[in-house]
């Protein structure tokens, strides 16, 4: 089943992607919840019309993406942590707490375009992505800390 995305959806696609789904999880989950539209001719037509007009607005919105990516690879964030004596993390560290440290820094991201790939288990250094647009992704390094 061909469906055209209306918002980003981790996994499957971003906004105005055409993409291919089982009818099941199309008919029942993305169109009922507005994040998807059938892909009938109609409506490829008016994608193609709104890819057209919205053009010059997406390369405004990329090179911005770029500059926030260049400004991220740039920084070590210092997250806190309570740690035991064997050197072990109580908890876990959280991409809302990456997302604050950031926002400390001065730069906005929304935590759910933050990903940490790599299980943390003690102080250290390291990496988590950031997904800030569709052609835009980078990585920021995090130096976990004792409190």
């Amino acid at each position: 089943m061909e469906i055209i995305l209306k918002t980003d959806i981790k996994g499957l696609g971003y906004k105005n992607d055409l993409v291919d789904v089982k009818p099941g999880y199309g008919r029942n989950y993305l169109i009922p919840q507005g994040y998807a539209v059938l892909a009938t001719g109609s409506n490829k037509k008016i994608l193609a019309e709104n890819i057209k007009q919205a053009a010059h607005k997406a390369e405004k919105i990329k090179t911005e993406a770029e500059n926030i990516a260049a400004n991220v690879e740039a920084l070590t964030l210092e997250i806190k942590a309570k740690i035991g004596e064997s050197g072990k993390i109580f908890g876990k560290v959280t991409t809302l707490q990456i997302s604050d440290a950031l926002a400390a820094q001065g730069i906005e991201i929304d935590r759910k375009k933050i990903s940490i790939n790599t299980p943390v288990g003690g102080e250290g250094e390291f990496l988590a992505d950031v997904d800030l647009h569709r052609e835009v992704k980078t990585k920021v390094k995090f130096l976990v800390v004792a409190e």
